[in-house]
């Protein structure tokens, strides 16, 4: 297990190496002059000139490049060109909103996605497996921002039983933190729950009609011990593989979600930053991003190998 983690571990460093160099190529092509945004509508030439030797952005691209990663690798994320302050802080603030937004987003998407394909599956073709369909294309179907929308006006508007927007954090009041991401969590979760449950009945099917599972049955084995002991434990592989994929990529319903319900969280933190070509936060903002993607699949990897004894032992 420590060759099979060493040898991932390596392979990210060129991956993050790559993904740097896109990253900050990328952002040389969008349109605009931060110098010129800074430095207010009168651009005095003076101003101008110190903001570029401030941060750099006279010297040529490579010199850029080479001082931002000397940066990140020695800690150091820059300052951040409006709001004058560290990166790191910036970020540090605006973490934890999102963690537990999309921590809350994959619980329900867990809590709901994965039983409703287990069901779907062992009550196919039965009301259960049409429902469990029809939720499935209901998900797929809507709009994050439309069912935002829909919640805030049923449930805050018309009901009055959550705040509409804002965020107050879990050490201020644990019940009202939970009351104001419950909303924004379900229309992230809503999605991804319809992806697990498709996947999950599509793998719970297959392994239900391979030929050990009718072994067991044939040993008398019960239908509980036949479809949580012997399919969900074989049927689960692909599915961990859906999830992690989506959790990399959430940050993608999260930039509409925190929008739409007005919390200050990484990704809307992250357009406004582009909005105003804050150049080290967007490339810093953007870059933690990235290598949360590339963790999330490193412990995809090792979820595997605690799941499956085979790839434990390949390894």
């Amino acid at each position: 297990m420590l060759v099979f983690l060493t040898r991932r571990l390596l392979q990210i460093i060129p991956t993050l190496v790559l993904v740097s160099m896109l990253i900050f190529g990328l952002q040389q092509l969008l349109p605009g002059d931060p110098a010129l945004i800074m430095a207010g509508e009168e651009r005095d030439p003076i101003v101008l000139q110190q903001i570029r030797e401030q941060y750099r952005l006279n010297e040529p691209i490579p010199v850029q490049y080479f001082y931002w990663m000397k940066g990140v690798l020695s800690g150091n994320l820059g300052e951040s060109m409006r709001l004058k302050s560290s990166v790191s802080s910036l970020v540090a603030e605006k973490l934890p909103v999102t963690l537990q937004l999309a921590g809350m987003a994959l619980l329900i998407a867990l809590c709901i996605g994965i039983p409703a394909g287990i069901v779907s599956a062992v009550k196919k073709e039965t009301m259960w497996d049409y429902g469990a369909n029809l939720f499935a294309l209901w998900g797929l179907s809507t709009p994050n921002f439309w069912l935002g929308i829909l919640m805030i006006f049923l449930f805050s508007v018309e009901l009055g039983w959550l705040p509409a927007s804002g965020y107050v954090r879990l050490g201020e009041d644990w019940k009202q933190s939970l009351a104001t991401t419950i909303m924004p969590a379900f229309v992230l979760g809503n999605a991804i729950a319809a992806i697990l449950m498709r996947h999950t009945r599509s793998a719970m099917l297959q392994v239900l009609d391979s030929d050990y599972v009718r072994t067991a049955r044939a040993k008398g084995a019960s239908e509980t011990a036949v479809n949580y002991r012997h399919a969900l434990k074989n049927a689960i592989l692909p599915v961990i593989t859906v999830i992690g994929i989506e959790a990399a990529f959430l940050v993608g319903g999260l930039i509409v979600t925190e929008t739409v319900f007005n919390i200050p969280g990484v990704a809307r933190f992250l357009v406004e930053a582009i909005r105003w070509r804050d150049y080290p936060m967007v490339q810093n903002l953007v870059m933690f991003i990235a290598v949360i993607v590339v963790s999330v699949n490193l412990f995809v990897d090792l979820a595997y190998m605690f799941v499956d004894p085979r790839i434990r032992l390949r390894a």
